[in-house]
């Protein structure tokens, strides 16, 4: 039988919010009319994630548990590449966007595409309980994302996006950056392979004990961008279909 949606949700050292965040998507999801599967990827926790994570899939049995090695991207490529669904979305454990928005990502509510990023940017989109300076912050990284690789993207960094199956075949295979540029990346390989990319406006709370940090992200992101036009020039996202 095959999986409508698949939810992937990367856990790194996210032993207190991950209970409570899987027992509000997996209630979610079991009141929808479609079929899915939650994929939780551990990845190298040094806390107790692993074990809250695989206690709570015996618990439900549409829930699995794998291990990938360290850093986000490296975590999402992994699950996305194991995931069985016809629509395959990523997650934060954080759950900043509530989890009722993920239908918006899916059809019927939204047809035509082939990746949805969840935008805070976008006509529509709500920001709740924001300081300033990390609204600021996070406009000048998109500034340098737009300036630099992906212009007319107004919000590439939010944790929250969906892909086609096929879609997810194809880019997921071609990343190369395991760490938290990596959205990035499979935009960028995404648009140089003509694949449909929608911003889908949503509402978002700040979370305070969030593990982003503008300035030290920013330096990397940039380094990241480098490496990524340097991969395109040696035709490493080149590869056939």
């Amino acid at each position: 039988m095959s999986t409508f949606l698949s939810v992937v949700i990367p856990a790194h050292n996210e032993e207190n919010r991950l209970p409570a965040s899987l027992e509000q998507v997996a209630g979610f999801l079991t009141r929808q009319a479609f079929s899915f599967e939650i994929i939780i990827v551990e990845n190298g926790s040094a806390d107790r994630t692993l074990e809250v994570a695989q206690q709570f899939a015996k618990q439900h049995e549409h829930v699995r548990v794998i291990q990938s090695e360290r850093g986000k991207g490296a975590a999402v490529r992994r699950g996305m590449l194991e995931a069985r669904g016809e629509y395959r979305f990523m997650c934060d454990a954080d759950l900043s966007m509530p989890v009722e928005e993920i239908v918006k990502f899916i059809p019927p509510a939204l047809e035509g595409f082939d990746i949805a990023i969840a935008s805070r940017e976008a006509k529509g989109a709500v920001r709740y309980n924001e300081p300033a300076y990390r609204h600021l912050g996070g406009r000048g990284i998109n500034f340098l994302i737009q300036a630099l690789i992906l212009p007319g993207l107004n919000d590439t960094q939010c944790g929250f996006k969906c892909f086609r199956a096929a879609v997810v075949e194809d880019i997921f295979r071609l990343q190369t950056l395991p760490g938290w540029s990596f959205d990035i990346e499979l935009l960028y390989i995404a648009r140089r392979r003509g694949y449909r990319i929608r911003e889908v406006p949503i509402h978002w709370y700040y979370h305070p004990d969030t593990k982003v940090s503008a300035l030290r992200d920013a330096l990397r992101m940039i380094q990241d961008i480098f490496r990524i036009r340097a991969n395109a020039r040696r035709g490493l996202y080149d590869h056939a279909r």
